[in-house]
């Protein structure tokens, strides 16, 4: 059983009694594991974020070093990765859980390296997809890193040590754009040289993750089952329970049934399914800016000077300026059941216009000053987003519908790259793309204000009576306001 609180406090006080005394020292050794492990992963997270050649991989493509042309890179190498990503994030997902997340681990090392040695090795566009391919699987695997710490600490760490292994992660990156820059800018390195050097960083990422402890449980599939691993009932275990099955197998897929039927009853709370779907929506749109922008950075300032290609200076900059919004996120006290809908169509318009900067300026430092922005504005939104889906859930139900939305997110990115990008489909160049995605975040902004229009609209409605009530006299009861205004936390969000 793991550590808990009351057995400590307990050999506090008696520490006098039988063998009181070594109780503490007993107790003391798990603890200590425990935190060994969380630095472990975190020091992970950190180096397997060092890959210093990443922010450069579309000018080494568009290079002297491989010379694709921008139409290959475009519309037949990029899309790959949100077809790969689609293909696999299902099964990871699943595989994550039932095999205890080590295994997974170790097959995104695996991926990373197979990245870089196609990077170096590859000489055509189909080595290339593949190499897209196997990017697809590592930001698929990404979830066993960020669900892995939740099986290493009690459910009241959970939110401290999730903020630990998502700020390593975040300071990995930032550390490796920076360690990219200085060696292109100021130590002159070609980009297959950083390749190399990125090459040798993941080969060190995979040692480390050998020494990885593989969980005994898991959220879903391996749950506490021994009488020495008791613990708290949890979502899972009450409709279990409740399906009264006695074979195991057989209760899984009952559990998952109701639990997908419970999502459909969430659906109806409007805070969950607004959120919901701003993180299926924008998201879809944030990543493919993100895909394309490195190319529409080529084709606005293209140089054969490496040292003026400022890639990996951005990438950081916009890396710091996502982790300032979205600690100021957990600083917004406003009213979220009222202003939702107004903070998102306002950021959104916002992200729109500087889509448009970003297509339409001639001036590459402008372009640049827009991904940083349009970047930092989505990331002050996502810790807010988390907040209002998983303040009413358990953590299974957190965990089913991040997954749902993020698999509906990649669905419809998908789609629009099919459409847009893909050769077999429109093959836009880079400059038509960005203005697809221009008009598809012009779209969205105009729907969540006139959402918040209409909320308006409703709020001030609902309070004329109350206003009416109060005016007739003490003797008359006021209102009550609706239930979905009434939020434990209106004005808290926590990052």
């Amino acid at each position: 059983m793991a550590p808990g609180t009351m057995p400590l406090s307990c050999c506090r006080a008696m520490p006098k009694m039988g063998d009181g005394a070594k109780k503490p020292a007993s107790e003391t050794a798990p603890e200590q594991r425990w935190k060994l492990q969380v630095f472990y992963l975190c020091f992970y997270g950190f180096m397997t974020q060092i890959r210093p050649g990443e922010s450069f991989i579309t000018p080494y493509l568009l290079g002297a070093d491989k010379n694709f042309t921008k139409a290959e890179v475009t519309n037949m190498i990029t899309p790959v990765l949100s077809y790969s990503y689609m293909a696999v994030l299902v099964p990871i997902f699943l595989l994550t859980d039932y095999l205890r997340y080590k295994p997974v681990l170790v097959l995104q090392s695996l991926s990373h390296i197979s990245i870089w040695l196609l990077l170096v090795l590859g000489t055509s566009v189909l080595a290339m997809q593949l190499m897209e391919f196997f990017y697809g699987i590592t930001m698929a695997a990404r979830i066993a890193y960020s669900s892995y710490i939740f099986s290493l600490v009690a459910p009241s760490r959970y939110q401290r040590m999730a903020s630990y292994s998502r700020s390593a992660v975040l300071l990995g990156v930032f550390t490796s754009s920076v360690l990219g820059q200085l060696c292109v800018t100021l130590g002159g390195i070609s980009f297959l040289t950083l390749n190399y050097v990125s090459l040798g960083f993941v080969s060190f990422g995979l040692i480390l993750t050998l020494f990885l402890e593989r969980p005994r449980r898991s959220m879903f599939f391996n749950r506490p089952g021994e009488a020495g691993e008791a613990a708290a009932p949890t979502e899972l275990d009450r409709m279990a329970i409740g399906d009264g099955s006695g074979d195991a197998r057989g209760w899984r897929d009952m559990v998952l049934c109701r639990m997908l039927r419970e999502l459909g009853a969430l659906a109806r709370q409007p805070q969950l399914r607004l959120w919901s779907l701003w993180w299926v929506f924008n998201s879809a749109g944030y990543y493919l800016m993100l895909y394309y922008a490195h190319i529409l950075w080529n084709e606005i300032s293209p140089t054969t000077d490496n040292r003026r290609v400022y890639n990996g200076g951005v990438d950081a900059a916009s890396t710091l300026l996502g982790a300032v919004a979205s600690f100021a996120a957990g600083y917004m006290k406003i009213r979220w059941t009222l202003w939702s809908e107004l903070v998102i169509g306002v950021v959104t318009a916002f992200q729109a216009g500087l889509l448009l900067l970003m297509n339409s300026t001639t001036n590459i430092w402008l372009c640049y000053a827009a991904y940083i922005l349009f970047r930092g504005s989505h990331q002050l939104l996502v810790p807010i987003a988390i907040f209002q889906i998983a303040t009413s859930l358990s953590k299974e139900l957190c965990a089913l519908v991040f997954g749902v939305n993020t698999f509906f997110a990649t669905v419809l990115k998908t789609i629009i790259t099919i459409i847009v990008a893909d050769k077999r489909g429109l093959g836009l160049s880079v400059h038509p793309q960005f203005y697809v995605y221009f008009g598809y975040f012009t779209l969205l902004a105009v729907v969540y204000l006139l959402a918040a229009v209409a909320v308006g609209v409703r709020h001030s409605r609902r309070g004329q009576p109350a206003e009416l009530a109060l005016a007739k006299g003490p003797c008359q009861l006021p209102v009550e306001v609706p239930a979905e205004e009434k939020s434990p936390e209106v004005g808290t969000v926590r990052a």
